[in-house]
């Protein structure tokens, strides 16, 4: 298993078990909800029992005791007559009447008439809970009530208790993965420079053995030493390509196939002739070029095709622009293996490799490359499994004229 899905295990895990804790948490906190719920059913009742034995009793200190229990047991709760007219209420805004009053003793009771607002609660009240039916002043009634404040508090309480943990946990996510990139670039930026640290003394080396060896058995035109002097040249661009990293490169006006025609003959040499290469498009379009670093980039994409082709195959190279949206395409064609739509996004990530040898950097360093210093995007243009991918790069074009397709 590559490191890349060793992360998604993980984060699958983590999601598993913060979904179990999430879940118990609600059912928890509606397990507490219906006890609640259930004994403030029971309030309710009690309060419209007691409300019945105020009517019919006429003993003042059983009333009292009434009394006392209705005040202590109350919810809020509203109490109609058989013509749906209310006759009391329980729990709900004092300053506020049903009945109408006189504008003197309305103003002297510091209320307001304001009948709509009860019938408001009595329309929420019926939605939450069935009523309570009994008999007050022998005319049949009933009770409506609704949930307590705290009952109320209570049901959203997950809800507010879950999302701030979300948020905070986001936070934290997204402040410890950038920490982590960061660091994880001050390692690599370091690790390049010091390789093409590395890097140069032998290249020197190996340029002065190659002169050498041309004076001594004179070998000027011999086309094995031209080769040996164009690995070592590539060695010279590895190595400026490794310098270049953590810095930002100069772009500069190039032919984008002229750029792209250079590095294809160079590498088409050094594959197996079982693998055709094809290069088209148009040749006038102009973008913001790293010759080192777009050469790597180009270098990437190649490699990725050719491991991807089982025996005989083709690679083909083919270079548009669109006038209207001012950009560049570069898309690359293999008759591979193909890529699963499930993957097009995840074989850029650091890691991911489906070779047993590979460390799954080329496409991630690609679309660095592509992305950071070129400001432009890469992607999976289409891919087929068993019939080939193609990988789209698109640039910012510098051409002035009208793009033509060669």
């Amino acid at each position: 298993m590559n490191p890349y899905q060793q992360k998604r295990r993980w984060k699958y895990l983590l999601l598993s078990f913060a979904i179990v804790i999430a879940s118990g948490s609600l059912f928890y906190t509606s397990y507490l909800v219906k006890n609640i719920a259930r004994s403030e059913r029971t309030r309710a009742q009690i309060w419209a029992l007691s409300m019945k034995q105020v009517t019919a009793s006429d003993d003042n200190d059983f009333l009292s005791y009434v009394l006392a229990v209705r005040d202590s047991s109350a919810v809020p709760a509203i109490v109609i007559d058989d013509k749906g007219d209310i006759t009391t209420f329980r729990g709900l805004d004092t300053t506020k009447t049903y009945i109408k009053m006189s504008p003197e003793e309305l103003k002297l009771r510091k209320i307001t008439y304001d009948p709509q607002y009860f019938k408001d609660e009595l329309d929420y009240m019926k939605k939450q809970h069935e009523p309570i039916k009994l008999v007050l002043f022998n005319v049949p009634s009933l009770v409506y009530y609704k949930d307590s404040d705290l009952l109320t508090q209570l049901k959203i309480f997950p809800y507010i208790q879950l999302s701030v943990i979300a948020i905070f946990l986001m936070v934290a996510y997204t402040a410890f993965s950038s920490s982590r990139k960061s660091e994880q670039n001050q390692v690599w930026v370091g690790l390049a420079k010091e390789t093409a640290h590395q890097l140069g003394t032998p290249i020197s080396s190996l340029m002065a053995w190659i002169e050498l060896i041309k004076d001594k058995f004179n070998a000027e035109d011999d086309p094995l030493m031209a080769e040996m002097e164009n690995d070592v040249r590539r060695l010279e661009i590895v190595a400026d390509r490794f310098s270049k990293i953590g810095s930002k490169p100069k772009l500069e006006e190039h032919s984008v196939y002229e750029v792209v025609k250079d590095f294809v003959d160079y590498f088409k040499v050094r594959v197996s002739n079982k693998i055709s290469f094809e290069l088209t498009g148009n040749r006038r379009l102009i973008a913001g070029l790293n010759i080192p670093l777009f050469d790597w980039v180009i270098e990437n994409l190649l490699k990725n095709a050719v491991n991807a082709i089982d025996g005989t195959g083709s690679i083909k190279v083919e270079i548009s622009g669109s006038r209207a949206k001012k950009l560049v395409y570069i898309d690359v064609t293999d008759t591979g293996k193909g890529i699963p739509r499930s993957k097009f996004d995840t074989v850029f990530q650091p890691g991911y490799t489906t070779r047993k040898r590979g460390w799954g950097l080329g496409l991630s360093l690609t679309k660095r490359m592509i992305q950071n210093y070129h400001n432009g995007q890469i992607f999976v243009k289409d891919s087929e499994l068993g019939k080939g991918t193609t990988f789209r790069i698109v640039l910012k074009s510098l051409t002035n004229d009208k793009p033509t397709t060669a």
